[in-house]
């Protein structure tokens, strides 16, 4: 297959554009939140409250917004899920235009944060289950490994400029170039013309609806088990919301150092997708997968271990190389063997497991680092990602066995 087919969908192209919009954005303002409270508490929980500001609404509504994915049109429900979070942007603008966000105030970004968690609880099932809408089946796989290295890129990108722009002109500018990308993801979806779906069969209530999602995981050992994996993973080895310490204390360069910490993970994505997009699918997805997850959980040790910057963002890409393989298969396993109807609301079980994760991971992080502080917790999670996998090769053997996935 030519490793560009997808390209030649038009609607496919102005979804990604949508996609690059909004997630530069997105990590651009992931830059400025973090290092803004930061600077106001010098406390690491407060970092990890962040996130669990955004979880908890995330959790609370995407069972019924992967319902709402299956039930209404899918570019709407996104367009709509863009609006609400071009106005988070715009509130953030706001507040630290007004002066609200101060030293032992900081309570109203947690508020911002939380709405825009129970955005992104809609955005997700739906434009996940909209990709599928835009493409033909056959050019799926293809079409996800796009995916992954557009959304990589643009992380790539985000932070690196989310840095340069706090540490040159602070906050104001940086919620400013993030409200105007939000602003530029919603407008391209109006290129976005998604072919005629199937309407989801009729459910006897709203309960059955979402019942019948977590029914038809639960019964998918394989995409069970690929999601659990990758949940412990992201959950107990993620860093990234310790960054801000680990640039201002730790390494010591500065919110612009913060930038390039927080691109290298996506900057190895990056690498990893684009050599996936031309190598054509694994033939050994279930060895691959938890050959990915060990390597994740070994880079995050290396990481909490390195003193010396450029190591550190070495090992930062390296764990983004890893976690790319294991999001590009899980992503193949959800797109190939969910019934069309049914994507909405199984992606939002998968979003539940692994967008929550980087949330709630982000607050263990936070705790972890209170207690144990910052180096041991880092290091902790790694040795406890590398438990998961080995658990999961015991309880779960059907999936080292996966082979190429169609």
């Amino acid at each position: 297959m030519n490793p560009y087919a997808s390209f030649r969908v038009p609607s496919f192209r102005w979804f990604l554009a949508s996609l690059v919009a909004q997630t530069l954005g997105t990590q651009i303002q992931g830059v400025a939140v973090g290092w803004q409270v930061y600077a106001y508490t010098h406390d690491p929980l407060s970092l990890g409250l962040i996130g669990l500001a955004e979880a908890l609404p995330f959790i609370a509504m995407a069972l019924y917004a992967g319902h709402v994915a299956d039930r209404l049109n899918r570019r709407w429900v996104t367009a709509a899920a863009l609006v609400v979070l071009l106005g988070c942007s715009l509130a953030l603008l706001t507040l630290t235009l007004s002066g609200s966000i101060a030293a032992g105030r900081v309570w109203p970004v947690y508020l911002v944060i939380a709405v825009s968690g129970l955005a992104r609880s809609f955005l997700q099932p739906a434009r996940t289950a909209l990709a599928g809408e835009v493409v033909p089946r056959d050019l799926q796989i293809n079409a996800v490994g796009w995916r992954s290295a557009a959304w990589q890129g643009a992380a790539v990108g985000g932070p690196a400029l989310g840095g340069l722009l706090y540490g040159f002109s602070g906050p104001v500018l940086s919620y400013g170039v993030d409200a105007a990308l939000m602003a530029i993801g919603f407008g391209c979806l109006y290129g976005v013309r998604p072919a005629a779906r199937t309407p989801a069969p009729a459910s006897d209530s709203l309960v059955e609806s979402l019942a019948e999602g977590i029914r038809f995981v639960r019964g998918q050992r394989i995409l069970l088990g690929a999601i659990t994996l990758d949940l412990f993973a992201v959950l107990f080895g993620g860093a990234v919301a310790l960054l801000p310490i680990f640039a201002a204390e730790i390494l010591k360069v500065g919110p612009e150092g913060l930038g390039v910490l927080r691109a290298a993970p996506a900057a190895g994505a990056v690498i990893m997708s684009l050599y996936v997009s031309h190598r054509g699918p694994f033939q050994r997805a279930g060895r691959s997968l938890l050959a990915a997850v060990t390597g994740f959980g070994l880079c995050m040790i290396g990481f909490g271990l390195s003193r010396n910057f450029p190591l550190s963002v070495v090992l930062l890409g390296a764990s983004g190389m890893a976690d790319n393989v294991s999001v590009i298969l899980r992503s193949s396993i959800l797109q190939m063997m969910v019934p069309e109807h049914l994507l909405g609301r199984v992606s939002a079980v998968n979003y539940i497991f692994i967008g929550s994760s980087n949330e709630i991971g982000a607050f263990e992080s936070g705790v972890a680092a209170k207690l144990l502080g910052t180096v041991p917790s880092v290091i902790f999670g790694g040795l406890m990602t590398l438990g998961v996998v080995g658990i999961t090769v015991a309880k779960l053997p059907e999936l080292k066995d996966l082979e190429r996935i169609e």
